[in-house]
């Protein structure tokens, strides 16, 4: 009994110990636990600590506060023009004071304008006209004409309609179509229906199965809208020929600055007759020295016309490094001014044959000369060459200031 007792115990001890080799095996079986979480985990930490889209919407949430801002605070900002001349700089007030006004007719069926115009010099003389381009205005022009009323000449600047002390703004007569919707059909049948009894109504539901609604007619009123001067050159060109007529000029000198020319090309042809002589200054079909985009892009409009450091920095970099940034802004910005600028760039002849103008009747054989800056930049003098080329009887002279004139 012993023996097998203990053989029972051998065989028992030998499944025991052989099952306590089994385990060592065990660190074989580490790889199963390799897929661990954390290279993963931190990748995806990654991507959201730096998704781009949170940036652009953070971005588009600033910039459209910026906007809001900006535009409702040009919305309030728009005094009425007793107020807009009383916090002028002294310097405008000056200026305005030794003006006048010229009542003009721009369309038949709307109420006239003002036009500022500035003028010095014996009137018993050669007379000058200078018409300024789109951005400045007669202050612009103001030591020119005190320089040419010193030389015995009677020197007239004005300001283009929507530019300076001239209107900017006119009260026109516009149609408002008032349809009504559905509501306003109910109210027509029930006025049909008050006016013409109540058997009128039953027997247009017998005949016709249903209400007249169809036959309420779509009303239009007439209603006074106040709108910026947007003029294209047709307009302009009555206007120079009142301003012309008003002061008794002709026969006169006539001083086209800038886009003048595309403004006023088309009248100085129909007019040659009433002109001694043309000179450009500065002036190119491309268009007008200072970037219209300024002007029209929200924000970037604001900062423009608000601060007089980002309106100073523009204005050098296209126009003049002249002085009396202040004046000049206040004057662009003041009584929807601005609007009108742009209407006006917009409608500015971009297809303008230069050489063509010049070799029409009536101009080639025309005294003419060309003033262009100089010391502008390279490129600036490169487009004078092509602009003597084209206009091969003028005159051409380089001076030393910039594409405005300076202080």
């Amino acid at each position: 009994m012993a023996i097998i007792t203990e053989h029972e115990d051998n065989q028992i001890d030998q499944p025991t110990s052989r099952s306590k080799l089994k385990p060592k095996p065990k660190p074989k079986s580490k790889p199963q636990s390799k897929p661990t979480k954390k290279p993963k985990s931190q990748p995806s930490r990654a991507t959201t600590t730096h998704n781009p889209f949170i940036f652009w919407f953070y971005f588009t949430l600033i910039v459209s506060a910026i906007t809001f801002f900006f535009v409702s605070l040009s919305s309030f900002s728009s005094p009425d023009p007793k107020t807009w001349f009383l916090r002028l700089p002294t310097i405008l007030k000056d200026h305005y004071s030794k003006g006048r006004t010229i009542k003009v007719q721009i369309n038949p069926n709307e109420p006239p304008i003002e036009v500022f115009a500035y003028s010095q010099g014996p009137k018993m003389s050669e007379n000058v006209l200078i018409i300024h381009g789109l951005g400045c205005n007669s202050f612009t022009f103001r030591k020119v004409v005190d320089e040419l009323a010193t030389k015995g000449l009677f020197a007239v600047a004005i300001d283009l309609p929507g530019s300076g002390f001239s209107d900017k703004t006119v009260v026109r007569e516009r149609e408002v179509i008032n349809e009504g919707g559905s509501l306003g059909s109910l109210i027509e049948v029930y006025k049909e229906i008050k006016e013409k009894g109540l058997f009128w109504g039953f027997d247009n539901l017998i005949e016709k199965g249903q209400l007249p609604y169809q036959e309420v007619r779509v009303r239009v009123s007439k209603k006074e809208v106040v709108e910026p001067l947007d003029l294209g050159a047709q307009e302009v060109g009555r206007v120079l020929g009142q301003v012309v007529d008003s002061m008794g000029l002709a026969p006169f000198h006539l001083v086209l600055h800038d886009s003048a020319l595309l403004m006023g090309a088309n009248w100085v042809v129909k007019n040659t007759g009433l002109l001694k002589s043309v000179t450009l200054i500065d002036t190119t079909p491309r268009g007008m020295a200072l970037p219209i985009w300024a002007l029209e892009v929200p924000v970037i409009r604001e900062l423009v016309l608000r601060f007089d450091s980002v309106f100073g920095k523009l204005i050098d970099s296209c126009c003049s490094k002249g002085s009396s940034v202040e004046a000049h802004r206040v004057l662009l910005k003041g009584r929807d001014g601005r609007e009108s600028i742009v209407g006006m760039g917009r409608q500015l002849n971009e297809s303008f044959d230069l050489a063509e103008w010049a070799s029409m009747d009536g101009i080639k054989g025309m005294p003419m000369q060309v003033l262009w800056s100089g010391s502008w930049s390279q490129e600036w003098n490169e487009e004078g060459k092509r602009v003597a080329d084209v206009v091969s009887q003028a005159k051409f002279i380089n001076h030393a200031g910039g594409r405005w004139p300076q202080e």
